[in-house]
């Protein structure tokens, strides 16, 4: 990374580690925020596991029992961001009772950070049968490091002297520790395909995609005056009566 690169970095991260532990603090905004975190994680579990599937049909064992694991913990961290909302009696939006908008009807809501991240990719480039091994590994590995440390911030806002924030902190350390695994691993399989300079100039490229993609995402907050969609509806779904075993104790 040059030194301006370095430079955006700390402060594009600064700035959005603000947003979220802001939005994670504050009563009002931490609904949404625990909502989009459930959505985020519990979204990745097919494409993790699709990932899997293709790693042990080329052979690859080792990487297919990783990305076991890492689709069954983001499972997990679903099921905690999905139980902190039931205490407040809330639950993500059921989207298929949602009208599309007029203004795009018919077309998906596109993401800033992600239209940036994997700009001159094609959607059809980024399925999980199709993904090139080296650019899922060094783009999956930037945002595992990064937001095992997010993590640790949203968590380190929230009081310990309120029993349900204080699980909460417990239940967010324990994806932040998780995060910091799934790195560990990611780094390991570049090494296991790459020279060391090659997996140095690999992630250098995509933390400069990374820096990009969240110069973009503040934009897009800046100009929308901080404000965003609703992602959660009042009420409990019955189906998930059940506390996860990292926010039970």
């Amino acid at each position: 990374m040059n030194f301006l690169t370095q430079v955006l970095h700390l402060v594009g991260s600064g700035a959005a580690a603000f947003i979220t532990a802001r939005n994670m603090r504050d009563p009002l905004t931490r609904p949404n925020t625990l909502a989009s975190l459930q959505l985020a994680e519990s979204g990745s579990v097919p494409f993790l596991e699709t990932l899997r599937d293709r790693a042990a049909t080329e052979g690859d064992l080792w990487l297919a029992e990783k990305l076991t694991r890492h689709a069954n913990d983001e499972r997990r961290h679903g099921q905690i961001f999905a139980h902190a909302l039931r205490q407040l009696n809330k639950q993500v939006i059921d989207f298929k009772n949602t009208p599309k908008s007029v203004e795009k009807a018919g077309e998906p809501k596109r993401n800033p950070f992600f239209d940036a991240y994997f700009e001159g990719y094609t959607s059809a480039e980024l399925k999980p049968e199709a993904i090139d091994w080296i650019a899922f590994l060094a783009s999956t590995y930037i945002l595992e490091l990064d937001a095992s440390k997010d993590f640790v911030r949203m968590a380190n806002v929230l009081p310990e002297d309120e029993p349900v924030s204080a699980n909460l902190k417990k239940g967010i350390l324990s994806v932040a520790s998780d995060e910091t695994g799934h790195a560990a691993y990611l780094r390991e399989a570049l090494e296991r395909r790459l020279t060391a300079g090659e997996v140095d100039a690999v992630i250098d490229t995509w933390r400069t995609r990374k820096v990009n993609a969240m110069l973009a995402m503040i934009s897009n907050f800046i100009q929308k005056s901080g404000k965003s969609p609703s992602l959660v509806q009042d009420g409990v779904p019955t189906e998930m009566s059940e506390a996860p075993a990292a926010l039970a104790a």
